[in-house]
């Protein structure tokens, strides 16, 4: 499905990147892996064999980033896929008149602003060729509100939106981009998610572990009863960055297992508890 196409994953060494750059190589794309850890890039890269080269271009500087892009761009004469799933441990629980400005700022720094240096250093790249597929990631946290991760909220909601603008503007060059929105993925934590990190206090405050944590939010907040899995969400970006795909662009793909429709619907009419 994706033969002779060369994709970029940055934060290719973490849960969902390196789900997503496997399954990319299984469906036949070369990919090129960025992200800040070295030895957990290289372990991916070596899950995957001959299909996968760990490239420079780790830091969210836009330079750093532009020149990763020109040289991936030169080696294989083009990027067909760039896919942005960097991520960082964040404020998640403290009311916002209790945050401080840095803390509600740190999401934003760090996830919206890497999603727009990546867009912008592969976007000239796929414009030169008239094609290419920009794929980003929220959660649901763009749609529910509730107590805290108020910049991480800001951030999903703002990362879905600059999709859609860059849909608007890359458009007419033949470039697609698509968000993808799941929820807390059932498997992340178990594969080295800072995810499991970010559950703990939350699972510890409850007297549980973040596995118990997981699967008590999956049956009471979520219309499937489940969470994802990464081979779901990996199995979908194959999809999205296929010309299967091809009508697909300024999207927000929902995969929840219905936890934004369930929270929203249970707070807006009550009829769910």
């Amino acid at each position: 499905m994706l033969g002779n196409k060369t994709a970029v994953i940055y934060g290719g060494g973490g849960a969902i990147g390196g789900a997503v750059a496997r399954a990319f190589a299984d469906a036949g794309a070369r990919v090129y892996l960025a992200g800040r850890s070295k030895d957990r890039l290289e372990a991916v890269a070596t899950d995957i064999g001959d299909a996968a080269r760990v490239a420079g271009g780790g830091g969210v500087h836009q330079r750093a980033r532009a020149r990763h892009a020109h040289a991936v761009a030169g080696d294989q004469g083009g990027i067909d896929i760039a896919v942005n799933t960097v991520s960082c441990l964040f404020e998640n629980t403290t009311p916002f008149a209790e945050l401080t400005v840095d803390e509600v700022m740190h999401p934003i720094d760090t996830f919206l602003r890497t999603n727009l240096i990546t867009a912008k250093a592969v976007a000239c790249h796929m414009m030169a060729r008239g094609s290419g597929t920009i794929l980003t990631f929220s959660t649901a946290a763009s749609t529910i509100a509730r107590t805290g991760n108020l910049g991480f909220g800001i951030t999903c909601t703002a990362i879905e939106t600059m999709t859609q603008r860059f849909a608007t503007e890359l458009g007419p060059s033949g470039v697609r981009a698509v968000c993808l929105r799941p929820t807390a993925i059932e498997d992340a934590p178990a594969n080295g998610s800072y995810t499991g990190e970010q559950f703990a206090p939350l699972a510890a405050a409850a007297g549980a572990s973040v596995e118990q944590l997981l699967a008590q939010f999956a049956q009471n907040q979520t219309l499937l009863g489940r969470l994802p899995t990464l081979a779901q969400i990996a199995d979908t970006a194959v999809f999205l960055a296929t010309d299967r795909a091809a009508a697909i662009t300024g999207a927000v793909i929902d995969l929840t297992c219905g936890n934004a429709v369930r929270t929203k619907a249970g707070a807006l009419l009550g009829l769910l508890p």
